[in-house]
């Protein structure tokens, strides 16, 4: 399955004719206790595609106490979407009650581990199913951290008994900013435990790479892309894209792109 991101200019489009692909998916903040026409859309494209919700302001890896409000509201969300994923990002977006609307990376110690864990199984139980944690991007690292990141990210879902949305992009922006080997990072992955992919844009300023999803997949994660699928098998797989939106119609040829690479590596 192969598809995109649900976005509000498109909405039109949608509504009248269809998600046109197999596989979308909608950012859980921009449905989650709503009707009216989000809504409607969400309700149209599930008539022709499979669809998952993707949050991003579980915060859970933040002291904050979880937000009990928003985890009914997602409960029944799910209960009327029936979406084949639930996922939000391994991190923190709160800091005493306060969403800072980013997505901030935690430090790779036990001590992390066991926070996270925890609350990750609290998510599993009042949603009653495992939900899939997404790697970041990230431009800071903690002095703290004594794991690698891809490290940190299996370990937690394998204590806490859950998935991982493996965003492809995010691990070659943060390969770039911190000087790590992506394909290793790959590797070092549980293949069990990889169920969804994500592929996107990013800008790369030569020191630093920025993950802004404002462009077409570019060719170096198109080449990790056909690694993970070579090592984990054909995935589900969203293309994102936020800034600069193309048509549709673009959206859907790189949705054919990743069916093409994803049939060749397989």
């Amino acid at each position: 399955m192969h598809g995109y991101g649900l976005r509000a200019p498109h909405y039109a489009e949608l509504l009248e004719h269809g998600p046109r692909v197999s596989f979308v998916e909608a950012v859980t903040e921009n449905f989650v206790g709503r009707g009216g026409r989000a809504r409607a859309v969400l309700e149209r494209v599930r008539r022709d595609a499979e669809v998952a919700l993707h949050g991003v302001s579980l915060s859970i890896g933040s002291l904050d106490a979880l937000n009990d409000g928003y985890l009914d509201r997602l409960r029944a969300l799910q209960h009327a979407v029936q979406p084949r994923f639930v996922s939000d990002h391994l991190c923190f977006g709160s800091v005493g009650g306060h969403y800072g609307h980013d997505l901030w990376p935690l430090p790779y110690t036990e001590e992390a581990i066991a926070h996270v864990v925890a609350r990750i199984s609290t998510v599993q139980d009042r949603l009653g199913r495992q939900i899939l944690i997404e790697n970041v991007s990230s431009y800071i690292e903690h002095r703290e951290s004594t794991l690698s990141e891809h490290e940190f990210l299996s370990i937690i879902a394998e204590r806490a008994d859950c998935l991982i949305l493996l965003d492809v992009n995010n691990v070659i922006v943060s390969a770039k900013n911190h000087g790590f080997d992506p394909h290793a990072y790959i590797a070092g992955l549980p293949a069990q435990r990889i169920a969804q992919l994500h592929l996107a844009g990013h800008t790369d300023y030569g020191s630093h790479a920025i993950d802004d999803h404002g462009s077409p997949v570019p060719a170096e994660v198109w080449a990790l892309y056909g690694a993970v699928i070579e090592r984990f098998g054909p995935l589900p797989t969203i293309v994102e894209w936020d800034q600069d939106l193309p048509s549709l119609f673009e959206l859907q040829e790189q949705c054919a792109r990743a069916r093409a690479a994803s049939e060749l590596h397989a």
